[in-house]
């Protein structure tokens, strides 16, 4: 008996065409997919929206990753958002439409933005496939190996560490593939982008820790098994959004018998295999301009007594703000009762919110 394929919608299908022009990120198109759709067989790999022909023999060769890519692909989508979301570029420009040609400006140019999320994009799609091994998700993978140190008295390796070797190995594969294209855009640009991606990887790696879990009479914690594995995205993403404040900006140019990038201000020095590079400029993104893929920062939630980049004076780029008053509902009064349930009341609180004008 044949299985039914899952037929897209047309806006995904038209996306097909429109990602021959695309950048190397056009595979977070990927978010849009239905959670309905599961993808077991090679046919499903014509369907999905961002990809180039090599994700696409990729996907033929490996159909149980892909549902894994589009898990990175949702993933990178709001870890940025959140990441950014006091700051008045506020990553909304990833979120583009399934048929959209390609990305705005902001993203589509060599901009410090677009670094950061390539960065994050590389970083994600290996975290998401090495944190499947480990769950057993992927059946081609299994748990991390063992160190070859020796521990330390008292503790022991065992537990199930992150396979970090195969989503590096696998996420690189899949990411990286546009910018390997030769039509992948300027000579530049795939170098800057290769260069961000694998900062993401690098930071990365530096995020595999070791994890223990205690072992005793009484909770005494005698003996402890450890593990290799990595932190939570979020902590990835703060990681590389320092990295993005203190990007370095670089020029193309020839160094020795072919061109590199190298800093802009300082060019005495390579770029640092830890540092995100760009090379355009990105605007204030206080005011509307799309052809510059700012958004503008008008009708933005801003904090009154906050310091930071989220504070009214800097979100609003000195237009002033608007207040607003919001009825909050919650839990209070809440008493325990043996045994064993709390039981709450409803207090409801009007609390002052404030917008850019």
């Amino acid at each position: 008996m044949r299985s039914s394929s899952h037929v897209l919608p047309l806006g995904v299908l038209t996306a097909l065409l429109l990602s021959q022009v695309c950048s190397g990120i056009k595979w977070l198109a990927l978010s849009h997919a239905p959670a309905s759709l599961h993808i077991n067989q090679t046919h499903h790999c014509k369907l999905l929206p961002g990809m180039v022909s090599s994700q696409a023999q990729l996907c033929r060769s490996n159909l149980e990753l892909m549902q894994t890519i589009i898990q990175a692909a949702r993933e990178v989508k709001k870890t940025c958002q959140k990441t950014f979301a006091d700051m008045r570029w506020n990553c909304s420009s990833i979120d583009i439409p399934s048929d959209a040609p390609k990305y705005r400006p902001d993203l589509d140019r060599g901009t410090r933005e677009a670094a950061f999320v390539y960065a994050l994009s590389a970083a994600t799609i290996s975290h998401t496939i090495a944190r499947a091994c480990t769950s057993g998700d992927l059946r081609l993978c299994s748990c991390g190996p063992i160190p070859a140190e020796i521990p330390e008295p008292g503790y022991r390796w065992g537990g199930c560490a992150d396979n970090l070797h195969y989503g590096l190995m696998m996420g690189s594969k899949f990411s990286d593939a546009p910018m390997k294209m030769k039509r992948a855009g300027s000579h530049a640009n795939k170098l800057m982008h290769l260069h961000n991606s694998e900062v993401g990887r690098q930071a990365l790696r530096d995020a595999l820790v070791m994890k223990c879990k205690c072992h005793g009479v009484s909770g005494s914690c005698s003996i402890r098994t450890c593990w290799r594995g990595l932190q939570d995205l979020r902590e990835i993403a703060m990681d590389l959004k320092t990295k993005y404040l203190s990007a370095t900006k670089v020029v193309h140019r020839p160094m020795g018998t072919r061109k590199q990038l190298v800093p802009k201000d300082i060019d005495i020095r390579p770029v640092r295999e830890n540092e995100l590079v760009y090379l355009q400029s990105s605007p204030d993104f206080c005011t509307k301009n799309d052809k510059q893929g700012s958004v503008g920062t008008q009708d933005r939630q801003c904090n009154k007594t906050s310091l930071g980049s989220d504070s009214c004076d800097l979100m609003c780029c000195g237009r002033g703000y608007n207040p607003y008053t919001e009825k909050l509902v919650e839990r209070c009064h809440c008493k325990y009762h043996w045994c064993c349930y709390v039981t709450c009341k409803k207090c409801e609180r009007i609390v002052e919110k404030y917008v850019c004008k």
